[in-house]
């Protein structure tokens, strides 16, 4: 009766993995029951630190919206695009994040830079960032709706507290006037303050034609280029490569 009451209390206040592992400790006495009352709580609060964790990865992993589940442990650094094993470990460190700066990841249709953007996007949640995906013409679509209907400021206040920013497939149409005053203000809320990712199939020297206006196309590459780690990816496509395997398999 007593214990029933300890779970509801932990459980009333929100102290799930307590209780989970209360709930564990009376089903595996035979496990537990050498072990001091100090290390059987010890054990308690570490199961209710992780679980909070988890939470809050998973409430972050949700709200980042991202456009394919990668997983920094299924990356693969055999296939010759040109990657750098060393280079892309660093960056899975998020001391990066920790120093504001940005990634930005060029190369062919295929090669993965959406995968690799997004692993680093989740091992940023892991790490507890908040994240934010888009593709950068719908941003930037976003962005002129939120215009018309008076949430211009809002949503640029919500992008500017976001710790991560990914923008996916940059450069693939030219900008016009309003999107580059935009993403000038979006890169000078975030520079020295937050992290950008930006994936192109433009190589970055292309990147000031594809915005189109040369003093604006300045003022938002200095703020972007600057303090910005470059992976330049090459080869042929990913999705080629893993064809090719399946029709070999399909042929035996």
């Amino acid at each position: 009766m007593f214990t029933n009451q300890t779970l509801q209390a932990l459980r009333s206040l929100k102290l799930s993995g307590m209780a989970d592992g209360l709930e564990q400790q009376l089903a595996q006495p035979s496990t537990h029951e050498e072990l001091s009352f100090d290390e059987r709580l010890a054990l308690l609060v570490d199961r209710e630190s992780t679980h909070r964790k988890n939470n809050k990865i998973t409430r972050l992993l949700k709200a980042a919206r991202l456009k394919i589940k990668a997983h920094p442990e299924d990356i693969d650094y055999q296939h010759p695009r040109g990657l750098n094993k060393s280079q892309f470990a660093g960056l899975l460190s998020s001391q990066w994040l920790h120093q504001h700066h940005n990634v930005l990841i060029e190369g062919p249709t295929g090669c993965g830079k959406t995968y690799l953007a997004c692993a680093l996007a989740t091992q940023a949640c892991r790490h507890g960032f908040s994240v934010r995906y888009f593709r950068t013409s719908r941003l930037l679509e976003a962005l002129s709706i939120a215009h018309g209907d008076g949430r211009f400021q809002k949503l640029v206040q919500s992008l500017a507290k976001t710790d991560l920013l990914v923008l996916d497939d940059w450069g693939l149409e030219k900008m016009n006037l309003g999107q580059r005053n935009d993403m000038l203000e979006i890169m000078e809320d975030r520079h020295g303050a937050r992290s950008t990712i930006i994936t192109s199939q433009l190589p970055i020297t292309q990147w000031h034609k594809a915005i189109g206006d040369a003093t604006l196309a300045d003022a938002i590459l200095d703020r972007i280029l600057h303090n910005s780690h470059k992976l330049k990816l090459k080869g042929e496509s990913l999705r080629k490569a893993m064809s090719k395997i399946t029709e070999s398999d399909h042929s035996e």
